[in-house]
């Protein structure tokens, strides 16, 4: 028994490709909208928050907590892809480089336009590691994971990330009007981005005839 899904034969240094090109992106996206200071996505406010009480950068509490929540798979016999072993380190790694590189704004003409950017590319950036179809991050497959138990996807979904929102508000983590505009708009987006960026396995030779 494989203890990480093999990867599809087909295309894989595109695949590959693609699958680095939206973890990256996804963790700059992430630390664009932190840089801007008017909230951002749940999971984002509980790494936030766990560095501003416990100490350690952002990005490895992003690694910390996704190792942790891919522990949680284990009773849910969920299997990770390569996709979702990279996702735990690519994330914090790009999400740190980010914080590092991109100045803090003061005024809202530069931290609007900036958390705009950021909810855009986290859109792309999420077509890009799904559509490379790797393995789903840690997060997602929790969510997924449980609802293979008989429960809704949706509530599963959104309790937990309420959950994680509360907890990382609590902790210290930023919750403001980008919080709601990521929720409002990272589905439209998603909706859109998945299945344009998606890779499909080619036909073998003759299949179509």
């Amino acid at each position: 028994m494989h203890l990480v899904d093999p990867m599809p034969p087909d295309r894989r240094p595109t695949r590959l490709l693609l699958l680095l090109a939206g973890l990256v992106l996804y963790g700059a996206s992430s630390g664009l909208m932190l840089e801007a200071g008017l909230g951002q996505m749940p999971w984002a406010v509980l790494h936030q928050g766990l560095s501003r009480t416990f100490g350690a950068s952002i990005g490895t509490w992003t690694i910390v907590v996704g190792g942790l929540v891919l522990l949680a798979w284990v009773p849910l016999r969920q299997r990770p892809g390569v996709g979702t072993l990279a996702n735990v380190v690519v994330l914090g790694l790009a999400l740190d480089a980010t914080l590092a590189v991109v100045p803090t704004p003061t005024g809202l003409a530069v931290r609007v336009p900036l958390l705009l950017v950021g909810i855009l590319l986290n859109g792309v950036a999420t077509g890009a590691y799904i559509g490379a179809g790797l393995g789903a991050g840690p997060r997602d497959g929790l969510s997924t994971g449980l609802a293979a138990r008989g429960l809704s996807l949706r509530v599963v979904r959104t309790s937990i990330e309420l959950g994680v929102l509360g907890l990382g508000w609590a902790l210290g983590g930023n919750v403001g009007v980008g919080t709601v505009l990521y929720a409002a708009t990272i589905g439209v987006l998603t909706h859109a981005t998945i299945p344009a960026l998606r890779m499909r396995d080619r036909m073998p030779a003759g299949a179509a005839s």
